[in-house]
């Protein structure tokens, strides 16, 4: 006997909700606010893994591009970082090759675009995390996803943000951090008496360390 074709449409709409199903993440967006960064993972590649570079121009939005290179506070170059106009926001792709500890390590667009590693600070100089358009709360227009670095001392990520532009971002730099960020994301459980949540420095540079690595963005 054939299945009617009310038993058919069922057994559509359930194959379908599976699917759906299994692609979602199982998370919950938070409401928090300053818990998670303004930006959009795209192709990350696994962990450790390295993404190759795109070559100059490459994109849907013409070569419209800006190149950062990396450099620690040896003055050493460590890899670069490639922002290419994307819709009405930005594609970051940030590639190292060696020098930084394995690990999560922060990193933000700041509003100078200078690398001086002199002083008790290395790349002080870089300024606070980048804000544009009058913007002055958290995430910073500037916070972007953070990298993964292997055992060799490598690792790359892709993201886009909306955040900014590329216009916005030429001649600032960016900073690759020392520690993970944690995007402020501290439960009151953990906070000091009578001062939920996280504190101001938290919500400014999420706790990510020393600056490990600086470059300044040129068009």
């Amino acid at each position: 006997m054939f299945p009617s074709k009310t038993t058919v449409l069922l057994a559509g709409a359930a194959t379908v909700g599976l699917a759906l199903a299994g692609c979602s993440n199982g998370e919950e967006p938070s409401t928090v606010p300053g818990t998670n960064p303004p930006v959009v993972t795209g192709d990350q590649g696994a962990p450790g893994g390295v993404v190759e570079e795109q070559p100059e121009g490459h994109g849907e939005s013409g070569g419209d591009q800006a190149v950062a290179k990396l450099r620690d506070a040896k003055g050493e170059e460590i890899g670069t970082a490639t922002f290419t106009k994307d819709g009405k926001g930005v594609k970051v792709l940030v590639t190292v090759k060696q020098g930084l500890e394995p690990g999560f390590h922060g990193m933000h667009i700041h509003a100078n675009g200078v690398c001086d590693a002199s002083g008790a600070e290395p790349f002080s100089s870089a300024g606070g995390h980048l804000q544009v358009g009058g913007h002055t709360g958290h995430p910073s227009s500037g916070d972007l996803v953070s990298i993964y670095i292997d055992d060799k001392g490598a690792g790359s990520t892709s993201t886009s943000t909306q955040a900014v532009s590329l216009d916005e971002i030429t001649g600032k730099s960016i900073i690759i951090h020392a520690g993970a960020d944690n995007f402020a994301n501290i439960p009151d459980r953990y906070s000091a008496a009578g001062k939920p949540g996280p504190d101001e420095k938290t919500m400014s540079t999420g706790d990510a360390g020393a600056r490990a690595a600086c470059g300044v963005i040129k068009d």
